[in-house]
Formats: structure tokens, sequence, C-alpha cells
């Protein structure tokens, strides 16, 4: 089949799926009746706290939310770096809950963390808790049949996806490729806020989703991440957030989309709620155990949070997505421009995709022109240890304009980082034993590890062609997934703003700044660990070694990456480099930097393989797609 003729086929079928993708009411009304003879109406208890277990986290929530006045707000903080802790937080939560549990994600897989957090879910509202669920769509719940089951799940439990693709809960290839070609606008705008409330006294934001990988369950490949559990007030401007984005037209319930609908129609006797079936049941007794240990909770949570004043919960609106110019819409993303443009000696940066938006990048040209400009250090994702290596391409393009003009440090994340998240991770590992797959085949689990993870954009999201690059190292791979900023160790943020042009124009965000030092030099040491010799190749400019084709080959590349297309200069103005045994780390502006560090090449550790040529023909043609990666 020709080009020409694929294209017509996509857009007959656009044009098809979009003449029928409302539903009628009557038959809306049909499957809600249908939903509410089946759904289980009696409550488990029927206590007025609705069973809920003893929280010592919510215990502290609301300590804070009770000494807290308009004037003098009071909160409790908690960094979560480690992934056991920031899941077993979240199921204590859940399990402490007495009114009710909001949660809106960007990713809700179906392996052991999304089946685990979905079970304890529906338990809550099975005892009485008000339950809502809000995804989107692209990347959550793709099981038609599972959407059923939890439509009827309990009465208590509702779920809603956003901005569905044609109306359906699931998204075929033709599907996918259809909404590019008809409506590409709306199907590349996205909810990427990530936010667990309970009982609007305490909440959790950050950036990871639900999801193995996010949790260091994943054997192969894992994030490196990060959230912060915030009690007291700015729970409160939680869920005002999350009421917004759930009555928001685009947040579609179950029986209104039409493969759920349907499903429900055609199978009207109640589908029950069977009991989870983990690929390693016991790592999820681990962290069930945990959940119910007030100890363990005070020792890996508690311990090291603090109590502090002001922390303001920012979230993009909804309305992003329909006016991306208005202002308003954008109120989560002005404060981290704001919160940059302010620096004065000090700013620390992690994101995992180094595209900077047009603002961002006149914030940083003029702090860089100051006297003194202030320290930039930026924590970000190398070819080795990324599975969006088409954003990775337009980073790469770009090294000589980060370091000359804007001054940054850059720190690139090794694949199999030493000190971030390993040592939970290992500890993890121990519970999986040798030959434990969902399949037994493989093969076939191969296939699925790396489907559904978290698109940045919409070039290589879908199925195979988001795994990372094959590397020449062997063993298990980390990427950094956290996205954080600390400014002069005055006031610091934690959310799932990626600092990029798809955060700042597409996507809605969220997040928290918090106005503590305390709150901001633990942050920035996390950053700064992940930028440690062991952890990380630092990026500067190669070493002249014959002036005169040293200067002719910097004046080839500087032309070379000026152009919008054919940047194919393969000699880069900087690369990557490595400490050497013996020395101590310095930044690359130290006069002794050279003989201290050797380079390792502009990919260090990426095997030759259709990845590798991918990122240089992006880099060469692909820098004018970098808003929408």
């Amino acid at each position: 089949m020709s080009l020409r003729h694929l294209a017509l086929l996509v857009l007959f079928a656009a044009t098809a799926l979009l003449d029928g993708c409302t539903l009628p009411r009557a038959q809306i009304r049909r499957a809600d009746a249908v939903v509410a003879a089946t759904a289980p109406a009696a409550s488990a208890c029927d206590r007025a706290d609705h069973c809920a277990q003893p929280s010592p986290l919510l215990d502290a929530a609301r300590q804070a939310l009770a000494a807290s006045t308009p004037a003098n707000p009071r909160h409790r903080v908690a960094l979560l770096d480690d992934s056991e802790p920031a899941l077993v937080a979240r199921l204590d939560l859940i399990r402490g809950a007495r009114r009710s549990i909001d949660v809106q994600t960007y990713i809700w897989d179906q392996d052991d963390v999304g089946q685990l957090v979905l079970d304890e879910l529906v338990r809550a509202a099975r005892r009485g808790v008000q339950v809502r669920i809000l995804a989107d769509q692209l990347s959550s719940f793709g099981d038609v049949a599972l959407l059923d089951r939890l439509a009827r799940a309990s009465r208590n439990l509702k779920v809603r996806l956003y901005n569905p693709t044609f109306h359906e809960a699931s998204t075929s290839p033709l599907e996918w490729a259809a909404g590019i070609a008809c409506c590409f606008f709306k199907f590349n705008q996205r909810m990427h806020n990530k936010v667990m409330l309970v009982d609007d006294t305490i909440g959790i934001t950050g950036g990871r989703n639900y999801q193995d990988r996010y949790f260091d369950w994943d054997d192969d490949f894992d994030y490196v991440d990060r959230d912060v559990l915030v009690g007291g007030p700015a729970a409160q401007a939680m869920a005002r957030s999350f009421a917004l984005f759930w009555r928001h037209k685009r947040s579609v319930p179950l029986t209104h989309l039409r493969d759920v609908n349907r499903h429900i129609l055609d199978h009207p006797a109640a589908p029950g709620w069977p009991a989870p079936a983990y690929e390693h049941p016991q790592r999820v007794y681990r962290v069930e155990q945990e959940a119910g240990d007030a100890a363990w909770l005070r020792a890996h949570v508690l311990a090291d949070s603090l109590e502090t004043g002001a922390v303001d919960f920012f979230s993009d609106l909804p309305a992003k997505t329909d006016q991306p110019l208005r202002r308003q819409a954008r109120q989560f993303t002005a404060h981290v421009m704001q919160m940059v443009g302010a620096a004065r000696h000090e700013v620390v940066l992690q994101t995992p995709y180094l595209v900077l938006s047009r603002r961002a990048r006149r914030i940083f040209e003029r702090l860089h022109q100051e006297t003194p400009p202030p320290r930039i250090v930026v924590s970000t994702n190398s070819l080795a240890s990324t599975d969006a290596f088409a954003v990775y391409a337009v980073s790469y393009k770009h090294r000589k304009r980060y370091l000359k003009d804007y001054g940054f440090e850059i720190y690139e994340l090794k694949p199999h980082a030493a000190d971030p998240a390993a040592a939970n991770a290992r500890a993890s590992l121990e519970w999986i034993g040798e030959g434990e797959h969902a399949s037994g085949d493989p093969a076939h689990d191969a296939s699925q590890r790396y489907v559904g993870t978290e698109s940045h954009g919409l070039l290589g999201s879908h199925g195979s062609s988001q795994r990372p690059a094959p590397l020449v190292s062997e063993g298990r791979r980390f990427a950094l997934h956290a996205k954080s900023i600390v400014v002069d160790d005055r006031f610091a943020m934690v959310g799932s703003h990626n600092f990029d042009p798809r955060s700042d124009h597409y996507n809605t965000e969220a997040g928290v700044i918090v106005y503590d030092r305390r709150f901001a030099e633990q942050l920035r040491r996390s950053i700064l660990r992940d930028t440690q010799p062991q952890n990380a190749w630092v990026i500067a400019p190669r070493r002249p070694v014959v002036p005169v084709l040293t200067k002719l080959n910097q004046a080839i590349g500087d032309l070379s990456e000026s152009l919008p297309l054919f940047d194919f200069w393969p000699y880069r103005y900087a690369t990557s480099y490595q400490l050497k045994a013996g020395c101590a780390p310095m930044q690359p502006g130290d006069p002794a930097f050279y003989s201290c560090y050797e380079p390792v090449g502009d990919f260090p550790d990426v095997a030759l393989s259709p990845k590798l040529i991918y990122t240089r023909l992006i880099t060469a043609f692909g820098s004018s797609a970098s808003g929408i990666l």
C-alpha cells in the first residue's frame, strides 16, 4: 500500500470515528442503570470513620492543619526520594482515609504496583470512603474489561478518563494515527498532573505514576524519581485543583466511553472484583506489612520530615489545553519560571529532558549575563539512561548553547548509577526469585516491558519505539524522571513540570513550592548526589589538541548547529567526561579539570544500533519538533 493510500485510509477512519464519537444519552442511561443495579451498595463498615486504620502520616497532617491560621499556615512536609517509602506512604494514606481519596495521574498500568494501589482503593471504597480516580486516557487502563469491573466495584468508587481519543478508553494503532491526522492539537494535549489526596488534609505530588518502574519494581529498567508529601492547608488547594479537573468537559465518566459502555451492556451480570494476581507476591506482601507498621513509617517517612510554614500547591488549569495562551491557565508554569528568574547565586535543576522552552532560554541567558552570574547545575539523562532518545537528540544538538550562553554545568545520569535509588532497588531484588515471570516466556515478557511507559509527547511513545538504546554494559538500568528545582537554598519545587516546551504549552502540570531553607537543602543534597562521578558523566568542552584544526572544527560545528536542518557535523563542541581514579570531583571550569577528567565520547556506553543512528538523524532534522516531543 502506498503512503498516499495509507493517508487516505487514516483520514477516512478518522472521519468515521468522529461521526460516531458521542454516545446517545439513552445508551448512557442504560449503562448507568446496569452499573447501579450491579455495583455493591452496602458498606463493609458502619463506623463513622469507615473503619480507617491508624495512620501516623494523617495524624501529623491533622495536627498541622489544626495549628494553622490563614495568617500563619503550618505544614508537615516529607521528601519522598526512595521508592519504597513513596509506595508505602500511599498505602498507609489509603488505609487511613476516613472520608475521601482523590487520585490524579498520567499513567496507570496493570502491573504489580498498579494492581496493588487499585485494590487498596477498591477496599477503601467498599468500607465507605468516597474514592475518585482521574487518569489521562492515553496511557492508563487500556483494558476495557478492567474498567467495567472498576465501574461496578463499588458505588463509592468513580473513575474518569481525561481527553479520551474518540471517546474510547482503548486506543488502537489505527485510532492513534487517526487522532494525529484529524485532531492533532487536541490529541497532543495531555493531563500530566500527579496527585493523591486524602481527606482534603494530606497529599502526595511529584513525578511518579502507577507503574512498577516508578517504584523500582521493574527487573530491567527503573526511574530515579521523587515525590513530596504535604499535610496542611496546601492539601486544600490540591482539593480545589482536583475538583476543577474532575468537572472539566474532558474528564469523561466510564459509561460515556463507547467501548466501556458497550462492554457493560453486553455483560450485564456483575463482574465482581477478583483478587490481584501479582508477578512478585513476596515484595507486595512486604510493603503491605510496612504500611501497617507505624514504627516503620515514622522511621522511613516522618523521621526526616519538617514542620514548616508557607507551602504553595500550584496546578495549571484544565483550560490550558483549550486556550494555551491564557496566562491564568498556566499558573504552575508561570510560578516555576518566576522561581528561576529570581535566582541570585545558584539554581540546581533536575529534569529528565533538557529541551528548554523559549521563555526558559531567555531567563537563563539573562541570568548568565549578570555579574557575577549564578551557578546553574543541571542533572539530566544521558542517551544511555533515557527512554526518550528523540528528546535527547534535541538536547544534544544545543550543548554548546547550554554551556556557553547559559553557563550550565550539565551532569548526565549513568545507566547503572551506583547511588540513586539503587540501594532500595537491590533490597527489592532480594524478593525476586529467578524465573519468576508473568508468562514464563522470556520473549513475551521482554516485549511487554516498555509498553505503557510515560511518553514524552507523541514521538517514540508507542510500543517498542519507547525502549531505551541498547548498551555495551549489562545490568539493571536507571533513568532519571524526577523534576525538581532549588533556588538560592531558599525555596524548592517538586512536581511534574519538566521545564520544557511540552510542559510549558501542552501538558497540564502540578507541584508544590516549599519556602524553607531546610527543605531546600534536603532537595539540593538529593539532586547533587545524582551528579557525583559514580552516578553521572559531566559534559564539558572538548580539550583543544591542534589549535587551528580545533577552531576550524568548532566553526563548522557552530554553522551546522545553527541550521534547522542538515546538522550532520559529528564533532561537537562538547563531550562526556569521566573522573580519573585518584582525583577529587571538580567543576568543568576548574583549571585542573582536564588533568583529572578523561573524555569518554558523546554517547558513552551506548552500543551501535538503530537508536544511535536515529539520535543522529533527529539531531540533524528534528529540532523544529522540540515543542511536541
